[in-house]
């Protein structure tokens, strides 16, 4: 069990002396919001110099991702095998640009760092952390002039108080899971192995029946090649080679043990062209099942050592006038919705012409940014791609979880064109507990760029 602690704990330890900090649990952006707190005498009631800080941290957290790693335009980035890491240079009024080292590969660029803000974040305008509330709705990143692809500036992050709760993770045993990969090659290859798969499943329910005990708890057969997880967007094309991707999920360990050993006799007894099974023998691991809370940040006490010794233990305390305002709800950032005076016409436009994505997870939800190239073509996105179509767009891979609410929620993000998607249970329990071959949303956005936008005039002349 674990708290997500936050920079005014790095900041003391650097205040008290330390050179190099080694921190528990604590959020990403955290380890870069705390030196900016030390090095400018930043203190907790500037909330907007605390989320600029958090945003900087935000974009460089995850590394390459936002020096062209992952990028929509991924064919436009140069020299994958030698990539910079990010570079933030930050002044004390937190405005920043961010760059990468020279002579490395990667791409710095409005659209490189743009989708690194989108990547998780949920709602841009209450971005929760344990310093600060932050809103990134009209955050606004512009290349440098005289420096395309090198450096951008990014400005415009706003602060409330923060809640007066840590963020809780705890994790529980939830049984045992098994995952078989097996390549399948030669005609109808996607025919051949998913009655493989089946004929797998039926075969070790049968044995269970047979010893008397109980079935799986759940099974996930996808075809890789065949694009299941695309569901009824599939392109329905045959392929001769195909990758089987079958998991299961059981109360007993015993139970897959038994599965792990009744994949190899498809080898010899069922499809033509299995070629093996990746890895061997699949392993069978426990299900470490993640269960999220809050805790209020007074009851918790933080050890500060240096040098070997304890100095100081450290509590926070947010006053409760300050937690009601991070709970309110804070100032729209929808623009006026221009979208009933736009023009239509005969062209049709896939996402991927107008906008860039990426996608991640926040437990079984996922997230889906989308930015537009153009600032021209926002109104556009803004009208034909609504939370409604996004939701049927996904409709196959989100579970219902018997309420009447809408399961996808879309926010704006005005200072980069920008919208984002939360899609609530959306990846088969998420993490370790999914069975999915995508547990954490990641090719959801590039799934997403093949949407096909109706009736819009000719977008592509307006910005030539």
């Amino acid at each position: 069990m674990n708290s997500y602690l936050g920079a005014m704990p790095i900041k003391r330890c650097l205040d008290l002396g330390a050179d190099i900090v080694v921190t528990g649990r604590c959020v990403d952006s955290a380890v870069v919001l705390g030196p900016l707190m030390h090095s400018f005498g930043w203190d907790q009631s500037n909330h907007d110099l605390l989320a600029a800080g958090s945003l900087a941290g935000h974009l460089v957290e995850c590394g390459a991702q936002s020096t062209g790693g992952i990028f929509t335009d991924w064919h436009q980035v140069p020299d994958w095998d030698n990539m910079g890491f990010p570079v933030v240079e930050c002044s004390a009024d937190g405005s920043f640009t961010l760059s990468k080292p020279p002579r490395t590969g990667g791409l710095v660029s409005f659209g490189t760092v743009a989708e690194q803000l989108v990547y998780e974040i949920g709602d841009p305008r209450r971005y929760l952390l344990p310093d600060v509330t932050c809103d990134f709705s009209q955050v606004t990143i512009t290349e440098v002039p005289g420096a395309e692809g090198v450096a951008v500036k990014v400005a415009g992050a706003r602060g409330l108080p923060p809640s007066a709760d840590y963020k809780v993770c705890a994790t529980y045993m939830d049984g045992f899971r098994a995952t078989a990969v097996c390549p399948v090659g030669g005609p109808r290859a996607a025919e051949k192995g998913r009655r493989t798969a089946e004929s797998i499943i039926k075969r070790v329910r049968r044995i269970f029946k047979q010893l008397g005990m109980e079935d799986f708890s759940s099974v996930n057969i996808q075809i890789l090649g065949a694009e299941d997880t695309y569901g009824p967007h599939a392109s329905g094309k045959s392929t001769r080679e195909a990758v089987i991707w079958m998991a299961v999920h059981h109360r007993q360990k015993k139970a897959l043990e038994m599965f792990a050993r009744e994949i190899a006799p498809a080898g010899t007894g069922m499809a033509p062209g299995l070629t093996g099974i990746v890895g061997g023998r699949p392993r069978v691991s426990p299900v470490l099942k993640p269960f999220f809370f809050l805790h209020p940040k007074a009851e918790v006490k933080v050890d500060i050592h240096l040098n070997g010794e304890l100095v100081e233990t450290f509590t926070e305390v947010t006053p409760a006038s300050a937690s009601q305002e991070a709970l309110s709800s804070p100032p729209s950032s929808q623009t006026p919705d221009t979208s009933t005076d736009l023009p239509s016409g005969p062209h049709n436009y896939r996402l991927e012409d107008l906008a860039y994505t990426r996608s991640g997870d926040k437990g079984d939800s996922a997230n889906i940014g989308v930015i537009a190239r153009h600032p021209l073509f926002y109104p556009y996105l803004k009208k034909h791609l609504s939370a409604s179509v996004v939701q049927e767009y996904f409709q196959h891979l989100i579970q219902s979880d018997g309420s009447d609410q809408p399961a996808v929620t879309r926010y704006e993000l005005p200072g980069i064109n920008g919208l984002n998607f939360l899609l609530q249970n959306s990846l088969g329990g998420g993490g370790v507990a999914s069975l999915r071959s995508d547990p954490q949303g990641k090719a959801y956005g590039q799934m997403l760029l093949d949407y096909n936008l109706k009736g819009l005039p000719d977008l592509k002349s307006l910005v030539d």
